[in-house]
């Protein structure tokens, strides 16, 4: 874990390097490593009773509850402030006091936590879960050093600069690029395969699950010493000089990854600047500079969300020993590295590059950055667009055709939005209509259980015409339950889109079934764009699998969709009754979120007695369900069938081609798609 350490700790000394991102396998201590920071962080002086942690010697102008007259403060510890992913707008950012406004008649603002976070720590576990509404805040906070509530007649803006520290399990989605740019740092975590160093994590687990007190004082000693070695790194930080040969390097790095914005080069200066404080010295060196490099440019060199995460390490040595006039490197001047802040603190020299080519969250490969052709041969060679024959009848046991190997995708393309037609209730997402917690106010009702989202102008409507009779005599409402009215607000749900593809021999034709996975890929892409939850589910052969069960993780489905064979009969019955069982156990675990189900195929279907009924009342028992659905014909070729027509009518969903999928070339499919649905319930 040396790599998070150490992010951490050049953070402590240096918060303006914008905080740090952990990426890691679950069960890895990421969030007990976070908590432990708030430890070593240095005390902060406040001005005494202000609620937004005011700096005496430099307050606020602006402060809510200002102005201050300076002179001294009080100190305490720096705080470690918790985000949690289902927090309310509210929560996060401050509300109105309703009960002040309604019983005195006063407008009192009631600080959130990015006022509590005030030069502090902002910590979001699972941020790659967190609400977009919630992201939005944190952004705007992020970029001004400032939180601004307009809300329910209140106009507040207080000071918010915070160090963010978020932790991730990838396999439950990425992160949006603008919050994923607001991080600093980022490092990758994994758990120890070697058995002597998870005997080390057992034994001291179960030493302080027997003794905690004893535990704490075992490690006192070296805790005292890294929590003074940060506070001279501290010391030292602004006598650190960072040479116009240190700045060239960095700027050459920056520009040779093609990082976007120039936030890479401040972001990867300000951290080779702390690295030499963290090590005693008072010039940045080359290897500060790499170091900085890989922990700050890997997650800005991603181009979309299918790109894994990384640093090609040899071109970094590359740019960096262009240099032909470095200067030689000075010997450390910090202390000894075999003390608390050593190689195993993470220390310069100490700390293990970030993971270049781990495993994928879902057990699956990265997906390769440059996919290349396989070599043609055998019965694709020269097929051109041709189909691949499904298997005999007098094929063996098993209907089995020999498999063909993986092709790559084309190109992704930007596709048009399907979305599931009426009014849903999910979570908040950029695909479907849905009534949510966020989004435009478009009336108000009587709350139905706990009121969550007070519509303060008709509550004061609804309470007013009984004031006399209540017997008012006060500046404030004499308000009842009966006067309370929730706001009713409308914007876009994340929907879960189901993907069932067909994998056979039909589509074994190398340049249809790269057209096909193009489409995929760009689907995905769309899908995480728009927040949706994905899931596969492929046929060919004998019958249908789970390729990937319903996830967050679209990169997860971008893997596994590089590795899809082709081959075999065409099962469509089967691949349309797994997608209904997937359906059936996902409305258990999420009733609120709508299904889509896209259909990739020509609508054949063989193996077995009558395949194409079996396939059509599969399809019927969907559409009797009311879920929604896309088939995407495949179909090529100057002879066509039509039968992803036939599957398109029995699902009550629009038809489109792989061409028409692009978003310059279906401009009514939305409309179709609501047009079907909306005929169909009539």
């Amino acid at each position: 874990m040396d790599d998070m350490r150490l992010g951490l700790l050049l953070n402590a000394i240096s918060p303006s390097i914008g905080g740090v991102l952990v990426r890691g396998e679950k069960g890895t201590a990421k969030t007990t490593t976070v908590r432990a920071l708030s430890a070593l962080l240095p005390q902060v002086v406040t001005v005494p009773g202000c609620r937004f942690s005011c700096d005496p010697a430099a307050p606020d102008a602006t402060c809510p509850d200002g102005p201050h007259a300076g002179g001294e403060g009080g100190a305490r510890p720096a705080r470690m402030v918790e985000l949690p992913v289902g927090a309310s707008e509210d929560r996060l950012v401050g509300a109105l006091d309703i009960e002040r406004a309604l019983g005195e008649g006063v407008k009192a603002f009631e600080p959130g936590l990015l006022a509590a976070a005030h030069r502090g720590v902002l910590y979001v576990d699972e941020v790659n879960l967190l609400g977009d509404h919630l992201v939005d805040a944190l952004l705007d906070a992020a970029a001004t050093g400032a939180s601004y509530v307009e809300r329910e007649g209140v106009s507040v803006r207080h000071a918010s600069r915070f160090l963010l520290v978020g932790t991730m399990n990838p396999e439950e989605g990425e992160l949006r690029p603008q919050l994923l740019d607001r991080f600093g740092l980022t490092v990758e975590v994994a758990a120890s395969r070697e058995p002597d160093e998870r005997v080390e994590v057992v034994r001291r687990r179960l030493a302080y699950d027997e003794d905690p007190a004893s535990f704490a004082a075992k490690w006192a000693a070296e805790e005292d010493a890294l929590r003074e070695r940060i506070a001279a790194a501290r010391a030292l930080l602004p006598d650190v000089r960072l040479g116009d040969g240190a700045l060239r390097r960095i700027a050459a790095v920056c520009a040779g990854f093609e990082v976007d914005g120039m936030r890479a080069d401040i972001v990867t200066a300000r951290t080779a600047t702390a690295l030499a404080a963290w090590a005693g010295r008072t010039d940045v060196t080359t290897a500060d500079v790499r170091q900085a490099a890989l922990l700050s440019l890997p997650h800005r060199r991603r181009r979309n969300p299918f790109d894994a995460p990384g640093l090609d390490e040899d071109k970094l040595d590359e740019i960096l020993n262009s240099f032909e006039d470095e200067e030689p490197e000075p010997e450390p001047e910090g202390p000894d590295d075999d003390g608390p802040g050593g190689p195993g603190d993470g220390g310069p020299g100490g700390g293990q590059q970030p993971p270049q080519d781990g495993p994928s969250s879902d057990g699956a490969p990265d997906v390769p950055q440059q996919r290349q052709e396989p070599s043609e041969t055998g019965a694709e060679s020269g097929t051109g667009s041709r189909e691949a024959p499904d298997a005999p009848e007098g094929a063996p046991a098993t209907g089995e055709a020999p498999e063909a190997p993986a092709v790559a995708a084309s190109a992704p393309f930007r596709t048009r939005r399907l979305d599931v037609p009426g009014l849903g209730e999910g979570a908040d997402g950029r695909r479907s209509r849905a009534r949510t917690a966020h989004g435009r106010t478009t009336g108000s009702h009587r709350p139905r259980g706990t009121l969550s989202r007070l519509h303060l102008a008709a509550t004061v409507q609804a309470a007013a015409p009984h004031q006399r009779a209540r017997g008012r005599s006060g500046p404030g409402l004499v308000v009842r339950r009966d006067d309370l009215r929730e706001a009713v607000r409308e914007g876009r749900e994340g929907n879960l889109v189901l993907f069932v593809v067909d994998a056979s021999g039909s589509m074994a034709a190398r340049k249809r079934m790269s057209a096909v996975k193009g489409a995929v890929l760009s689907l995905l892409l769309d899908a995480y764009q728009r927040r949706d939850k994905i899931g596969m589910i492929t046929f060919r052969g004998a019958g249908a699998e789970v390729a990937l069960p319903p996830t967050s993780s679209v990169d997860a489905g971008a893997a596994r969709l590089e590795k899809l064979p082709t081959g075999g009969r065409t099962p469509l019955a089967a691949g349309l009754l797994r997608a209904h069982e997937v359906l059936r156990v996902e409305r258990l675990r999420d009733p609120s979120r709508r299904p889509l189900v896209v259909v990739v195929t020509d609508g054949r279907a063989t193996g077995g007695p009558e395949p194409l009924a079996r396939a059509a009342r599969a399809a019927r028992l969907l559409a009797g369900e009311g879920t929604a659905s896309v088939v995407v014909d495949c179909e090529q070729g100057p002879v066509r069938l039509g039968l992803a027509a036939e599957l398109g009518r029995e699902l009550r969903g629009p038809v489109v081609t792989l061409d028409e999928l692009r978003a310059d070339s279906i401009s009514a499919l939305v409309h179709t798609v609501r047009t079907t649905h909306t005929r169909r319930a009539a």
